[in-house]
């Protein structure tokens, strides 16, 4: 679908994707953002949302279609964390910082309350992908993954199309501000990744684990 006629004027290339391609660009951007870790999709889902209040898609074919090829992503994420992720983890061995009895325990936790975890995952920004992942390596069940992934799924792409939808006009600060609030969170990963690998290599070192 094409809106090479829409009166808008935004200039990321998301938005650009999404003006001219409706449809089309909200299903790849949905499959690419669930399979592809730290590719946001609340620009997507927002900006499609404004589209819709403008008149130039339905809001919801923007959930329905966001959330089936959501879903599709991140059963193939799922896929690669049950069939990749545990072999890989042992082959990396400590490179990467992670053991295999930290591995058990993840799967003990996700077994424990992992519909829960699965359902909120994927309705947060940045754990939304590792979530998917995290379920394959625990060995949750296809349907009961497919099952609580859409539900989240769904819950997240109509609140942010919604959201969108309701703030059109405010659409440029919206975006603004996700955008920084992204900026500033990566920051935060960041450092929390650094002083969590510190703290690992440590304790690996205590434990006799890295030489």
């Amino acid at each position: 679908m094409s809106h090479d006629g829409a009166n808008l004027d935004y200039k990321g290339p998301v938005e650009s994707l999404l003006t001219h391609h409706g449809y089309l660009a909200i299903c790849l951007l949905a499959l690419i953002e669930a399979c592809v870790p730290f590719v946001p999709s609340e620009i997507t889902f927002g900006f499609a949302g404004l589209l819709a209040h403008e008149g130039h898609l339905s809001l919801v074919g923007i959930i329905l279609l966001g959330t089936l090829f959501e879903l599709i992503g991140s059963t193939a994420s799922y896929a690669l964390g049950r069939y990749g992720g545990r072999p890989l983890i042992e082959r990396l061995g400590r490179k990467i910082l992670i053991t295999p009895k930290d591995l058990d325990r993840a799967e003990a936790w996700l077994d424990g309350r992992g519909e829960i975890a699965v359902i909120v995952g994927r309705a947060l920004p940045v754990l939304r992908y590792f979530v998917s992942v995290a379920a394959g390596i625990a060995e949750m069940s296809l349907p009961r993954f497919v099952i609580c992934s859409l539900v989240g799924t769904a819950a997240y792409a109509a609140a942010l199309s919604s959201l969108g939808y309701s703030l059109a006009s405010q659409w440029q600060k919206v975006e603004h501000d996700f955008s920084l609030a992204g900026y500033v969170l990566a920051a935060i990963v960041v450092v929390l990744l650094v002083v969590g690998v510190v703290h690992r290599m440590r304790s690996l070192r205590e434990a006799g684990g890295v030489r």
